[in-house]
């Protein structure tokens, strides 16, 4: 969700369509007729093209034109994530193609497999049964599971992050973001900043594949069955604590609907959604064993998220956020952190 200036992208024009289908023609060694390329439209971060090239049905992903932040838009740690992950039983799209170099759409690019399957960005998951809201989140809760029980090292990602004492490093990380932020001081995010490092549970020295934006609208549905064939958007990914996931993932039972799309104060049991306690049960009994989820993981989940929108609207005041619906998002970061306040007290 890190920032960038709105330029042009190169694949909106034509000119950049013809150097990425003279790429293509030549990285696979075909010229077939049927060419085709449509952005994606949404999301706060890297721009996103479904490719189709003769039979091969691709999406693209690459960064944003512009002048970057340090670290931002990191397309070769989602790539990287994606390759490692294709060969074990973690539901990933396949890894097609990464390309380093800014000659082809002006900026880095990669390539994966195109998927055809179900997005749910509504929390409450409108137009489908009780039973199939239930398993919805249940799948969720499996897709997550199967994720932090690989062993980074094992699959040639024990170096993608530094193993051990993740919150402390976190909580640091988004403390400074909080300080050096233009925006006026929230009473809520002041006192995290306070509450977390004095109430951080010891390091218990668990270190999985941590996905980072763990949510329901980052994930792809089977089409008429309710699993995961796809975890998507693998920006934020690194070595972290599971639990950051994990509660991550119960943000929606702590906000509204008008909260990015939470599902506080719905009638769970009439929807067929899990309540948080049975969503949480479910990742356990699939997980491999880690640590009770505590007040303080939520609390920090929230913590960071109000930050990161704290960022967006330090974006939009400046006239280059990413998202065209950035501005209404400027409330949350101030929500997220009253919520986060609301689960340690």
């Amino acid at each position: 969700m890190a920032g960038q200036v709105r330029e042009p992208d190169a694949l909106d024009g034509e000119a950049g369509r013809d150097a990425l289908r003279n790429f293509l023609e030549g990285y696979f060694g075909e010229q077939p007729e049927r060419f085709e390329v449509a952005k994606i439209s949404g999301g706060q971060s890297n721009p996103t093209y479904f490719v189709d090239f003769g039979e091969r049905r691709m999406v693209l992903r690459k960064q944003p034109t512009g002048e970057l932040l340090p670290g931002a838009h990191a397309i070769d740690r989602e790539f990287r994530a994606l390759e490692a992950l294709n060969p074990v039983d973690v539901p990933t799209p396949r890894a097609v193609l990464h390309y380093r170099e800014r000659d082809v759409v002006g900026t880095p690019f990669y390539m994966m497999e195109r998927l055809d399957g179900r997005v749910f960005h509504d929390c409450a998951l409108p137009g489908l049964s009780p039973e199939e809201r239930r398993a919805i989140y249940l799948g969720l809760a499996e897709a997550m599971a199967k994720l932090h029980a690989v062993q980074p090292e094992k699959i040639g990602l024990g170096d993608f992050g530094k193993p051990g004492n993740y919150f402390q490093r976190q909580i640091a990380r988004w403390t400074r973001a909080y300080n050096e932020s233009p925006s006026e001081r929230v009473p809520a995010l002041d006192r995290l900043v306070e509450w977390l490092p004095a109430n951080m549970p010891a390091d218990d020295g668990r270190v999985a594949i941590a996905h980072g934006d763990f949510r329901l609208g980052n994930m792809l549905y089977h089409p008429t069955e309710p699993r995961v064939i796809g975890i998507l958007d693998w920006e934020l990914s690194t070595l972290g604590h599971p639990l950051a996931d994990l509660a991550f993932a119960c943000i929606p039972w702590r906000t509204t609907p008008a909260q990015y799309g939470g599902i506080l104060g719905l009638d769970h049991a009439a929807l067929g959604i899990p309540t948080e306690a049975e969503f949480v049960a479910h990742y356990y009994e699939h997980a491999v064993p880690t640590a009770e989820l505590q007040p303080f993981h939520v609390a920090f989940a929230l913590f960071r998220f109000s930050v990161i929108f704290m960022g967006i609207n330090d974006r939009v005041r400046a006239g280059n956020a990413a998202g065209e619906d950035a501005a209404r998002l400027e409330p949350l970061a101030r929500e997220m952190a009253e919520r986060a306040v609301e689960a340690i007290s």
